[in-house]
């Protein structure tokens, strides 16, 4: 249980805006039980979703710290104006998919959809990380 707790938090925590690493994680726990390989893909799905949703709430609701990644990201903010939730599939990318949840926040995209695509987005990383491990143990 404390497996699926630490995974959980390490997926929430690196899908902010804070740095974090929860596929090496998922991976780990993927070689040392796989039999368990539903819990552990449902469970990184869930903290890591939760986490870009957080992050797309604050940019939608906070309003801090935007003007300064637009200046940092502004080809990622013009990106997200033009495809709009589209653009949210990509979440999962490293560094710049935690500011397109806060750029797609800032631009108040429609919730539902946003947060459909970011769950989209994860899912499909994570289930691409237990294919490899499935398919090269």
């Amino acid at each position: 249980m404390n497996d699926y707790w630490l995974l959980f938090s390490s997926a929430f925590i690196s899908s902010t805006l804070f740095p974090g690493g929860s596929e090496v994680l998922f991976v780990y726990y993927l070689k040392q039980q796989f039999s368990l390989k539903w819990g552990f893909l449902l469970v990184a799905i869930i903290g890591n979703s939760l986490g870009s949703i957080v992050t797309y709430l604050l940019g939608f609701y906070v309003h801090f710290g935007q003007e300064k990644a637009a200046m940092k990201y502004p080809k990622t903010l013009l990106f997200c104006k033009k495809w709009g939730n589209v653009a949210l599939l990509l979440s999962w990318l490293p560094i710049v998919g935690d500011v397109i949840c806060l750029f797609a926040g800032w631009l108040k995209l429609p919730k539902t959809t946003a947060f459909i695509n970011i769950v989209i987005g994860k899912s499909l990383r994570y289930l691409f990380l237990l294919a490899l491990v499935a398919l090269w143990p």
